[in-house]
């Protein structure tokens, strides 16, 4: 709200100081043109007393007027340009103040988004683990069901791990963050990761299409695997029905090129930059179903960058959304 004040109470100076210099301009302008006319007069009557016009016509043809013509001109032309610069400063100037009005508001709304979706995050997982140990505790349960629940806790805690490393992630990746580059296996990374993640969604259909012997890479292990997991993460989050995902792994002489392609419900045009701010999200949490931080993209383009890569985000035909990724070798 006092931002807001803020704002006005500036609108409201600026429209002042418009006005007052319109005024001062106009003012300007009048003993310009005051001042010239009383010198043209008194220029006059004096020729016409030596005797050098005899009429107004040949007043207005004689060097003297000429030269006092242009320097009147020439002030106004000055006070014009001083106006203009005026002006455009002052424009100028609400531009940038509504500007940074515009995005500490966007920042407001994305640190509140943050704080809803961290809650519920947080709060989920942790609600889930609590109900499992106590239905343990208080009940005797066969030894397949205490099984089936401690299975569900782990998964739950490991969520909640995960959350809690990206959120330490996404700190450092401002700060501190130094990648720990070392000779990995990238297929065989993806490999174990897609296992894994069609374990915990066994509804999904991941497939990964990569060349045969692909070599040993020098690479940020922790950071790529963040980044796959964080893409494969929300291409199954934001699935339109059954995820289906396709990643695609090749390598040139001097790039290798990752692709994560999936069929869901796509990104609009005007959101395709806005979505690797950190705490982004389409939408309003108030109205949103998924689940997430917005600190998914985020960290993915973090870790691009560090290892001097660029990502791109494109349309899938006929629908869905393809982050393509390529990065120096």
């Amino acid at each position: 709200m006092s931002n807001l004040r803020l704002r006005l109470l500036s609108y409201v100076i600026m429209a002042y100081m418009l006005m007052a210099f319109a005024w001062w301009s106009m003012l300007l302008f009048t003993k310009n043109n005051d001042a010239f006319h009383a010198k043209r007069d008194l220029l006059k009557i004096g020729m016409i007393a030596e005797g050098r016009v005899r009429s107004n016509t040949e007043f207005e043809q004689t060097i003297d007027y000429l030269e006092l013509a242009r320097k009147y001109k020439r002030q106004e032309y000055m006070i014009f340009g001083e106006a203009m610069v005026f002006v455009l400063t002052l424009l100028a100037g609400l531009w940038f103040i509504n500007q940074g009005y515009q995005r500490e508001v966007r920042a407001n709304n994305q640190r509140r988004n943050f704080l809803l979706s961290i809650t519920h995050e947080l709060k989920s997982p942790i609600a889930s683990i609590r109900l499992v140990l106590e239905t343990i505790l208080k009940r005797e349960l066969p030894r397949d069901k205490t099984n089936q629940l401690s299975t569900s806790a782990l998964r739950e805690n490991e969520r909640l791990h995960e959350l809690v490393e990206n959120l330490l992630l996404s700190a450092k990746l401002e700060t501190a963050y130094l990648p720990h580059f070392e000779e990995m296996d990238l297929a065989n990374l993806l490999e174990d990761l897609l296992a894994k993640l069609a374990d915990r969604h066994p509804e999904a259909s991941i497939a990964l299409e990569k060349p045969d012997d692909f070599p040993l890479l020098k690479m940020d292990k922790q950071g790529i695997l963040s980044m796959a997991t964080n893409l494969l993460e929300n291409a199954i989050k934001y699935a339109d029905g059954r995820p289906e995902v396709e990643v695609q792994l090749s390598k040139t002489s001097k790039h290798v090129t990752l692709s994560f392609a999936d069929k869901g419900i796509g990104i609009p045009d005007k959101e395709k930059k806005r979505v690797f701010e950190k705490f982004y999200r389409i939408g309003s949490e108030e109205t949103r179903q998924t689940k997430g931080t917005g600190l998914g993209l985020f960290i993915v383009q973090q870790v691009v960058k560090a290892h001097n890569g660029q990502i791109q985000v494109l349309d899938n035909q006929p629908k869905g959304t393809i982050f393509k990724i390529t990065i120096p070798t």
